[in-house]
């Protein structure tokens, strides 16, 4: 192209041209006849496309003296290699003041600011100024186009107060660049500030518009994007175009406002603006945001020039609304169309079925695009870990793993960021494949001052999903004094619900206020709703549900996720008429139950006696709210008649379920025989589950349970003996009650604590007293064939009497005691719970794997029904 390019009319010129850029070196010219000088010109340099071409022309331009006219085709020629802006910059450190070295100055900044090194032409800018160079009006625009590019708020200011003193304030251009940095460094309030000032001077054109438009857009301030493209059309009479409408279009498809896009969209077919492609896949891709994807659809097909952009909308539309086939058969339509596809393309379908929990269908994806010969970047690997961390494919996530330390992992020595994403995602994934030890291994990597906060989240997150609730809090800890050591790393709200959660889990009400101090001190609760459902979870399952109530009551916003959450904690409390209330208040409020909230009121009908009431609910699911019953509704609704002893009831829907009963229902039916010693019904329900094999420690506790309660030791023995051999490890009951300074763990028939001797005194002094009030041990809870006496001795170490008497022995006299245990409480420690009770001033509140139960001046909320 080079040769092509020169004159034809001069032979010996074509020659020195061909000599010029050869790579390999010429024939050393005859000593009588020396080389004449190579003419220099623009076209000369503009054909330059190599570093050592270009140092080539440079020596030519210092040899003729032509430095001085020919600077800026010389370092323009530079801009334009590999490696070559840097060459540029020293030579520009060289020249003497001219207008063309200014504009010099100006290229390598805009050349670096639009580079993958934007922080370089902050670089520059700051070079240029230490050499006595004034920028202009197009220098910062450059500079400031680079601090939007790396975030760098700080340097953004600085331009901007740089630019104000140079008297530049009232330039268009500069108060473009300057609204559009703030806007991409987070600070929108400032690009509002910078904005209204120049239209209070009236200095603004079309871009100063869609600037704050899309600042607006970057920050999530949808609404006001809206309002500015209506008050700039409208108000000033500025006419958007394409660029306008393709900006302002993600604002509707961020706020669902399908009837405001489809103003947008008049507006194009008025302004002419439809046939934009850049207009048209803004217009699919709010469509299918939107939900309405026979109207992206209609509009795609309607598309005359479409780019792989617009294939990609399509598809990530109908990922995201679960319409995977037709995502899958776009795909090839894709390939036959000779559409290129491309790592977006294949990422959404992955990231769709990812979130969605279809894990194996993703990995599916996955290997089709590695066959097609496209190459996962770290969006799709983050997809595709999520995918197996969703349905515990933890073979698969470690073949994952294999392949990012293959080609993923250190590829970029600097650049942590994409490595950071991959490390955070194997962590994710593996703690929900509950492989905690490589998790917390790779966690461990990370050196303290690389990890961000979502490697803290992630892994405490992991811990508090999966009932290492003790460690996640622990890791918390951890990561606050990080934070007080200097290393800035502050939790967010995932990491404040994640907390939350363990906190729920553990039942550590103390601990939950603390976290809602914090949040509350640093302004989550407010802004971000999940935060405030989690700790109305929080509250509920710690025992404080009247505190749930009032955190509800203060919500300005709330979900269905909020009602719920309020209506499980009534039901985990034993109050199912307030759980109807609510439900009712729910319906007001135009929030429509679905599957999860009938679950929730048909428990807390179990809970609370309200047989009748559970059934009209179960029986008018399908009629008066369109939610068909499940198997899990099924079992609660037997789990319903069953407490009520309405046991040839629950048998009867079981036979007429129209599915095959799942485990969940044999389960609930045998508990039930189990609380009204129904042998017979038990041993049928216990033989169902023997055939779906779905046999645990619980099943074989139950029907132990049930034999010891019929006195049927020898059968009590074979299903011990059964239990031991199966390879079920039967959980150790254990409760535990918050002391003065840590949380303290009792086993049955624990001696281990410091204060055991203590402890015994006061429980057997409690037990006496209760004897003399008419307490009789119910000895068919010991599950041992001795006497009476030796069963009343085993009881009498149960874990959760135990707990009590440490903290009867060091609460203050009216404190709320708040006991847990990880199994169900026995009925002799419930009825002597009761009667203890009486005697003491403190409102004991008792927590098992099914219920709550507080226990006040000899009665129990749970009526019996637990």
């Amino acid at each position: 192209m080079l040769q092509s390019s020169l004159p034809r009319t001069n032979p010996s010129k074509f020659k020195n041209h061909l000599l010029f850029f050869s790579t390999s070196p010429p024939a050393p010219p005859p000593p009588t006849s020396p080389v004449p000088p190579i003419p220099l010109s623009p076209s000369v340099f503009r054909q330059c496309s190599s570093l050592p071409q270009a140092k080539l022309l440079h020596q030519q331009v210092l040899v003729q003296g032509l430095l001085t006219h020919l600077s800026k085709s010389l370092i323009s020629a530079y801009i334009s290699c590999i490696s070559g802006p840097s060459h540029a910059v020293t030579l520009l450190a060289r020249l003497s003041t001219s207008s063309d070295t200014l504009f010099s100055w100006n290229a390598v900044i805009r050349h670096y600011a639009s580079g993958p090194d934007p922080q370089a032409a902050l670089r520059v800018f700051s070079l240029m100024r230490r050499l006595g160079w004034e920028p202009d009006c197009f220098s910062f625009p450059f500079a400031l186009k680079a601090c939007g590019e790396i975030g760098s708020l700080s340097d953004g200011e600085l331009l901007h107060g740089a630019a104000l003193v140079c008297g530049l304030d009232a330039n268009v251009f500069v108060g473009n660049a300057t609204v559009a940095m703030y806007g991409k460094c987070g600070h929108l309030g400032a690009a509002r500030k910078v904005f209204d000032g120049m239209t209070e001077r009236g200095v603004y054109d079309l871009v100063s518009w869609n600037s704050i438009m899309a600042a607006c857009v970057q920050n999530g301030d949808f609404e006001s994007a809206l309002k500015l493209l209506q008050r700039m059309n409208c108000d000033f009479g500025v006419c958007p175009d394409a660029v306008s409408l393709a900006g302002v279009l993600p604002a509707c498809a961020g706020l669902c406002v399908s009837m405001k896009g489809r103003e947008v969209h008049g507006l194009a077919l008025r302004n002419g603006m439809f046939e934009n492609v850049f207009v048209g896949n803004a217009l699919v891709d709010m469509y299918a945001k939107c939900g309405m994807m026979e109207k992206a659809s209609h509009m795609f097909e309607k598309m005359k020039v479409k780019d792989v952009v617009s294939w990609n909308s399509m598809v990530t539309g109908y990922a995201q609304v679960c319409r995977f086939d037709d995502a899958l058969h776009l795909l090839d339509q894709m390939k036959q169309e000779k559409v290129e596809l491309d790592i977006v393309t294949w990422s959404a379908v992955i990231a769709g079925y990812a979130q969605t929990e279809r894990g194996y269908e993703a990995l599916d994806v996955f290997r089709r695009m590695w066959v097609s010969g496209s190459k996962p970047n770290v969006v799709t690997f983050v997809s595709l870990l999520s995918g197996c961390a969703s349905v515990g494919a933890l073979l698969q996530g470690m073949e994952s793993h294999c392949y990012a330390i293959k080609h993923l992992l250190n590829q970029d020595k600097g650049n942590l960021g994409s490595d950071l994403m991959i490390i955070n995602g194997l962590i994710d994934m593996y703690s929900k494949c509950k492989d905690f030890e490589m998790a917390h291994s790779i966690f461990d990597l990370v050196l303290p001052k690389d990890r961000n906060v979502v490697t803290w989240t992630v892994m405490i997150g992991g811990y508090a999903q999966h009932g290492e609730a003790n460690k996640a809090l622990k890791l918390f800890f951890q990561m606050m004094h990080r934070h007080q050591e200097g290393t800035h790393i502050l939790p967010n709200a995932f990491t404040m619900s994640c907390v939350l959660m363990a906190c729920a889990r553990l039942g550590t009400l103390r601990m939950g206020k603390q976290i809602h101090a914090y949040i509350l001190r640093n302004n989550f609760e407010p802004e971000v709703l999940y935060v405030s459902n989690c700790l109305i979870d929080m509250y509920s399952k710690s025992g404080d549900i009247d505190s749930a109530r009032i955190l509800f009551d203060n919500m300005t916003k709330r979900n269905a996720v909020s009602w719920t959450s309020l209506l499980a904690g009534y039901g985990m409390h034993g109050r199912g008429e307030e759980a109807l209330d609510i439900f009712e208040e729910m319906r007001r409020a135009c929030f429509y139950p679905d599957g999860v909230t009938f679950l929730v009121l048909l428990y807390a009908c179990s809970h609370s006696g309200l047989t009748d009431h559970g059934i009209r609910l179960f029986n008018n699911m399908a009629s008066d709210f369109g939610v068909d019953p499940g198997v899990e509704h099924y079992a609660c609704v037997v789990d319903l008649l069953g407490r009520a002893g309405r046991l040839h009831e629950a048998m009867k829907l079981i036979e007429e379920m129209p599915m095959k009963p799942g485990p969940v229902v044999w389960i609930a039916l045998l508990s039930s025989c189990r609380i009204h010693a129904n042998v017979d019904l038990g041993e049928y329900a216990a033989g169902r589950l023997s055939e779906l094999k779905s046999e645990n420690d619980g099943t074989y506790t139950l029907l132990s349970n049930l034999y010891a309660s019929a006195r049927r030791w020898k059968d009590v023995a074979r299903i011990r003996y059964l239990s031991k051999h199966s390879g079920f490890k039967k959980r150790p009951g254990c409760s535990w009650v918050q002391g003065k300074e840590r949380t303290e763990i009792f086993y049955v028939g624990d001696w281990s604590h410091p204060e055991s001797r203590r402890i015994h005194d006061v429980l057997s002094d409690l037990i006496r007293r209760i004897k003399a009030m008419g307490y009789v041990p119910q000895t068919s809870f010991a599950l041992h064939d001795v006497d009476d006496e030796e069963k009343g001795d085993v009881l009498f170490e149960h874990s959760e009497k135990l707990a009590l008497a440490y903290a009867i022995l060091y609460s203050s006299p009216g404190a709320t005691i708040r006991i847990t245990k990880n199994l169900r409480v026995c009925g002799d420690c419930h009825l002597a719970i009761t009667y203890i009770s009486k005697i003491v001033d403190n409102e004991i509140i008792l927590r098992d794997s099914s219920r709550f139960h507080h226990f006040n001046n000899g009665s129990c909320s749970c009526k019996g029904y637990w």
